[in-house]
Order: structure tokens, then sequence, then C-alpha cells
């Protein structure tokens, strides 16, 4: 099966590759919410969840139906910004009618392909909507009914919202991936530029090709193979007329394609398909399990596991000597467990939770709970 997407008549440059902050947002939060579609960032959720707090855990829970299932449009912004605030701004100019509308796209949407009115002026839609936000919780039916009372107050906590995941995690995240992400971006371009679209979209992802008739007479067209199918046009918004690629580090192994009716079809892929890190060796398991049976490695993990902290302050905090806590670090740092950097003359250890996540979630969330 297939979706496609007409692009006859459409100018090269208006195929755009660029990295989107809000869309970046939009795949780590998913990840938090469907851990298991994404196996290979487990150590991430595992420890990016317990450090939330708890005021942002619940309005990311009451909000999560934008995310975990399907991507909500607002999340995959036709023209990506160079930062979040910006890529917020942008949403908002668009009118109170249109972002509701966009908000409950796809979840609340049974024909994603055909114009529907907005819930905010339309009863039957607003019966619908609310219908289904039921059905995922309580708290999603609050959520949309608050947007649909109020949505002017409700586009205020939402922005909040993000705001806020950017100061807890995301800012540490896109400061990270950004780089990575324009590379891929520009690459894309220039490839574009170089062999044109058909090897653009084989060197993007495996599920896109081009139609591309031999004669002039037929439509040129890009399919997107998904299960579900469609058919859009790169000229469903006439003022914005193209496609957007939008790289994404977090968001193997989807491949997300939006195209509500009037909005330009936009498309979030990985720029890579990250294997699993390789399993360690029985021997190294064991001693990393050993390294954690003694109580007081146990206390010192829970303290790491929060931050860095120097040998002397861990001998205050748990009234023992330097040197005693010297051979536990060494124990520790030998079972590959810490990370350890210098800040001057201080030597600093931290928790590698994402080694600790390989070996159970369990001890994990028991050390930083």
């Amino acid at each position: 099966m297939a979706n496609v997407i007409d692009i006859t008549g459409l100018p090269p440059e208006r195929v755009v590759f660029a990295p989107s902050p809000l869309a970046e947002l939009g795949a780590a939060l998913h990840a938090l919410s469907e851990p298991g579609h994404h196996p290979g960032l487990h150590g991430w959720v595992t420890a990016t969840n317990a450090a939330l707090k708890t005021d942002l855990a619940d309005r990311l829970c009451e909000a999560d139906f934008l995310w975990r299932s399907s991507r909500s449009d607002i999340l995959l912004p036709t023209r990506p910004g160079a930062s979040l605030a910006e890529e917020l701004d942008e949403l908002d100019t668009i009118d109170d009618e249109r972002f509701v509308a966009a908000v409950f796209e796809i979840t609340c949407s049974p024909r994603y392909t055909v114009p529907t009115p907005s819930p905010l002026v339309d009863a039957d839609e607003r019966a619908r909507v609310r219908e289904m936000a039921a059905a995922r919780g309580p708290r999603q039916a609050a959520f949309t009914d608050r947007m649909l009372t109020d949505p002017d107050g409700l586009r205020v906590w939402l922005r909040r919202l993000f705001e806020d995941c950017e100061q807890a995690f995301f800012g540490d995240i896109w400061r990270r991936v950004s780089i990575q992400l324009a590379a891929d971006a520009r690459h894309k371009t220039e490839l574009l530029r170089r062999n044109g679209l058909a090897d653009t979209l084989t060197a993007t992802s495996r599920a896109l090709t081009l139609d591309a008739p031999q004669d002039a007479g037929g439509p040129t067209r890009i399919l997107v193979d998904k299960l579900a199918s469609s058919r859009t046009t790169a000229f469903s918004d006439p003022a914005n007329p193209g496609v957007t690629f939008i790289p994404t580090s977090f968001g193997w192994p989807h491949l997300l394609f939006s195209h509500a009716p009037g909005w330009r079809p936009v498309l979030q892929y990985p720029v890579a398909s990250p294997e699993l890190p390789a399993p360690a060796a029985l021997e190294l398991v064991q001693q990393r399990l050993e390294a954690l049976g003694h109580p007081m490695r146990m206390q010192l993990c829970r303290t790491l596991s929060r931050g860095p902290h120097t040998t002397g302050e861990l001998a205050t905090a748990f009234g023992i000597t330097s040197p005693e806590v010297s051979r536990h670090i060494a124990v520790l740092k030998k079972a590959g467990l810490l990370q350890t950097r210098r800040r001057g003359r201080y030597v600093l250890h931290q928790l590698d939770l994402q080694v600790v996540a390989r070996l159970g979630s369990d001890f994990l969330e028991g050390v930083l709970r």
C-alpha cells in the first residue's frame, strides 16, 4: 500500500529538507509515552521519566494523546524554524478554529484526508471529538473539554508545557542532536541538487520512491510505503506549495506523514536505523551484578544516579572515610557502571544510567525512586 503525493510541476526548490525542534520534541515525547516502540532508547526513556518532576509528568500524561499513538499535526511544522520558540510563535499565528482542528488530527479524525469542520463551530464534530477523547481516559477528556471551551487558555497552557519540556530535558537533547540533523538536511539538499529527487528519496528512506513516467503526459508522484493509503498534492496549501522533509534522531523506526487537507505535506524520517547495543559478555554482567551486591555500593549508586559527586562529598554524606569510598568507586568503575570526569582539581563520579538500564528497569527505577 502507498500514500501518494502528487508533485507534478513542482519546482525542485520547493522540496525542503530542514530540522525542526518542535518535531524532534514530538518524537522524544512519543518515545517517553511508548518506550516499547523504541528499544534502543530504553535507558534514556527510563532515566528521563524517572527524573521528571511530578507536575510536569502529570501534565504530559494529560496531553499525551497528542503524541502517543500518532502525532498531532501541530507537532510537524510545514515551515521548520531555527528554535522551539520560533516554531511556537508560528503556531500562535494560527486562528483558533484551524489550531484546534490541527490538534485533534490524527487521533480524533476517522478520515484524515477528508476535510472536517472545526469542533469549535460544528456540534457533531465536537461531540465526536469528546467521545474519542473520553475513551483515552479522564485526563485526556478534561484536556479536550478545556481545548473546546477555552482554546486561548489551553493554547497558552500547551505552549508552557513545551517550554517546560525544553527546560527540563529537551534543551540538552536539541543541543546534542541538532548538529547531526542539520548536517543530514544539508546533505540531502545537496544530493537533491546534484542527483535529483529519485536518488534523494532513496537515500532518505527505503519507504520513499519517485514515480515519474517516461513520457511527459503522466503525473510525477512521491510514493510513501505505509500500511494506510491516501492521496494528496504538493499544492494542497496554495500559499505554501511544496513538500517538507524533517530529519529525526529520536523517531526511528517511524516514518511520519502529515498531509491534512489544506496543509503542506510533511514527512519526518529517521536519520539512521540504529542497531540495538550488542549484549555484554556474561562475565561482565556477572561482574556488574556482584559490584551492585554490596549495600554501601547500592547506596552510593542511588546518590550518583542523581548527579556527579566527588569522593569527599560521598564520604561526608555516608559517614565513611574517603579511602573506603575510593575502594567502592574503584569496584563500580571496573564494572563499567560509572562515568568519571575532572573539573579542575575535583574528580566527579556519576552513575552511567544507560548501562544500568540494560541490567534491568526495576533496578534503575529503584535507585532513581
